[in-house]
């Protein structure tokens, strides 16, 4: 009954204060509209009949109201003729004055009146108009006050919505701009959002879930003598499930919840972000026990130099140094928790990183294969699925796919099957999915030499070919010639989840990426520009095992890799010439001895390679078993068999 009473209460209507503007506006046009209202003045005629009527002696009396209109009274006898039966005025409300016969509205009065006298005149008539003046008091006054009252109403209008108290929502307008941008969710608010629909990063899952619970029962860790944390900080790619697991704690707290981007801090005048954040922790304090999540805090939580700036740079400052204080400024007891997310934790300001501010630090990594899959059980619910559909296969065909790519290959597969006209999603239609968006859309009708075909076939022969030779190699799936994307050629391979990666792994790969070029220079003795893609990655891997990894013999243990990503901005190299020297000739060694390696790979099968490259330009299209047939099977023992596709 309680809640019935409740929701009663919500349905009466609340005192708006336009009401009152309205009443007044209806009392004036009432008293100007009802004034006349309750009798009615007898019927219109026109100045000719009037003139005839004045001749036949029936007008008692003539009343000129205002120089423009005539109000006739005629003599009793003439009121009980047949021609003025409809003239006499009926009356709703008693009055003691007589009301007029007929009224009409002339043009000019020195015409009226000269016609009137004449009349008069020739008839020997005793009958002299009386001139009226009547003001409409209420009329000329909404008349005269009509304009000020609007001119009042659109300012009370404008400053209203300037204030946000019109649709733009707190700190929406030029009034409210120092205002919060914070959006409230609390039990009022439905957040569908919960645990159960964050798969994998139990991790994660764990440590925010201690969070919530540090709030719901905070009895339960202070009298211990702990203290409850200020904030954590959620750092991972993108589209790991940062902020997904951010509105899953907004759907299980149970306590106010405000969610703001680190951009709604930045303004274009001076002191903005600074009030923005005092505002928003003045609010969270007010709705204590509470949760203040901050998304992209990268966006005002960037490192501060040391020099002094002017412009927008000092302005983020004053809001990070503003945000500084606030978390360490309230107490525990307060039990307001920060939480923040970001794909970019190197440039994020020491002081902000530091225990006390954010105690904790949760990262958020790619999801591994079992992962994946609970990733798919998630994605796949909404879809009409075959029965037979293997997630095991799907999450190890997917490596390196973080969550929003995962929802974004079900939503492909289903949209393809659907392109195709089938009542369910198969394994085919994720296949193409992952082909899809790894490679781009299928370009089948794309002009291209058979010159250039053939070129592209051994191309990618040469690759699948170098990679089966070799032992560390990422094992083969698809390999294909129809244009995708920007490509004239595609491999697939699926690579083995490491944690730490050897040299002899980094060179195989090396290898097999450049075997695209060497299976050209073997069977045509001359190069293209179609390597390019390939030569940028082994160039990246070859520096990276120099200046990063020190997997260099000549250039030693050492490593040129700044964490904190404050190289990035300096306009020095950490080392000297006679390195970069040493660096640049170690770089060009590593990748040409793999290039002569998979050369010399290469003329050793290049029969093979030949058979393999004229089944790929006839079927356009082939997969492991193919390479199964010419080279037979890979006998290295960290080869797995789910990789088969067929």
């Amino acid at each position: 009954m309680t809640n019935e009473n409740n929701n009663i209460k919500d349905k009466k209507p609340k005192f708006n204060p336009y009401w009152i503007y309205g009443i007044i506006i209806a009392v004036f046009l009432a008293i100007q509209v009802f004034s006349n209202v309750g009798y009615e003045e007898g019927s219109t005629t026109n100045p000719t009949q009037f003139l005839q009527f004045v001749a036949e002696g029936d007008v008692a009396k003539v009343e000129i109201v205002n120089k423009r209109i005539c109000k006739v009274y005629l003599t009793l006898e003439a009121e009980k003729k047949e021609v003025h039966k409809k003239s006499i005025p009926h009356t709703l409300i008693p009055t003691a004055t007589k009301l007029p016969n007929y009224k009409f509205e002339f043009g000019d009065l020195q015409i009226f009146q000269n016609q009137l006298n004449e009349v008069i005149k020739e008839n020997n008539l005793v009958l002299t108009p009386v001139y009226i003046t009547e003001d409409n008091f209420f009329g000329d006054l909404l008349i005269s006050v009509l304009p000020f009252i609007l001119l009042i109403a659109v300012w009370i209008f404008i400053m209203r919505r300037m204030s946000g108290g019109a649709g733009g929502g707190a700190g929406g307008q030029i009034f409210n701009i120092g205002k919060s941008k914070a959006k409230l969710f609390d039990q009022n608010t439905e957040v569908k959002t919960t645990f159960k629909d964050v798969a994998g990063l139990e991790g994660a899952k764990e440590e925010v879930q201690e969070i919530v619970d540090f709030l719901k029962y905070p009895e339960k860790y202070t009298s211990l003598g702990g203290k409850i944390p200020k904030g954590a900080l959620l750092v991972g790619p993108p589209g790991t499930g940062k902020t997904l697991l951010a509105r899953a704690v907004a759907g299980e707290a149970k306590v106010p919840f405000f969610s703001l981007s680190g951009s709604d801090f930045v303004e274009m005048f001076v002191g903005v972000g600074a009030s923005r954040v005092r505002d928003l922790f003045k609010q969270a304090k007010e709705k204590s026990p509470s949760i203040i999540f901050i998304d992209e805090i990268d966006a005002i939580g960037r490192a501060r130099g040391k020099n002094a700036m002017s412009g927008s740079n000092d302005e983020r400052e004053n809001t990070l140094n503003q945000l500084l204080t606030e978390m360490d400024g309230f107490g525990t007891n307060t039990n307001v928790i920060v939480l923040a997310a970001t794909n970019r934790a190197d440039i994020l300001d020491t002081a902000l990183m530091r225990a006390g501010r954010f105690d904790r630090q949760i990262f958020v990594d790619l999801p591994d294969v079992r992962e994946r899959k609970e990733i798919f059980e998630v994605h796949l619910r909404p879809l009409k699925k075959t029965k037979d559909l293997d997630l095991d296969f799907l999450s190890k065909q997917t490596p390196g796919f973080s969550g929003a790519d995962i929802a974004n290959v079900c939503n492909e597969a289903a949209l393809i099957a659907a392109r195709n006209g089938k009542k369910e999603v198969d394994k085919q239609d994720f296949l193409d999915a992952v082909d899809r968006i790894i490679g781009g859309l299928e370009k089948k009708n794309k002009i291209i030499t058979t010159e250039e075909k053939r070129a592209v076939a051994f191309h990618e022969a040469g690759h699948a070919t170098v990679s089966w030779m070799l032992e560390h190699a990422a094992p083969l799936v698809k390999v294909t010639i129809v244009p995708r994307g920007r490509s004239l050629g595609a491999a697939w391979y699926l690579p083995e989840e490491r944690l730490i990666v050897h040299p002899e792994q980094m060179l195989d790969e090396m290898c097999a990426a450049l075997g695209g070029r060497a299976a050209e220079k073997v069977i045509f003795n001359k190069i293209s520009t179609g390597a390019l893609s390939d030569l940028e990655k082994v160039t990246k891997q070859a520096r990276a095992m120099v200046t990063i990894y020190g997997l260099s013999d000549k250039v030693g243990n050492l490593t040129y890799y700044d964490s904190s990503g404050q190289n990035e901005y300096g306009f020095t190299k950490p080392y000297s010439e006679k390195t970069a020297e040493l660096i640049d000739k170690e770089i060009s060694d590593l990748i040409e001895t793999q290039y002569e390696r998979a050369i010399k790979l290469l003329q050793e099968n290049k029969d093979k390679l030949t058979e393999l490259a004229n089944v790929l330009l006839e079927k356009e299209v082939i997969f492991k078993d193919n390479l199964e047939k010419i080279f037979g099977k890979r006998d290295f023992k960290n080869e797995e068999s789910e990789t088969v596709v067929e």
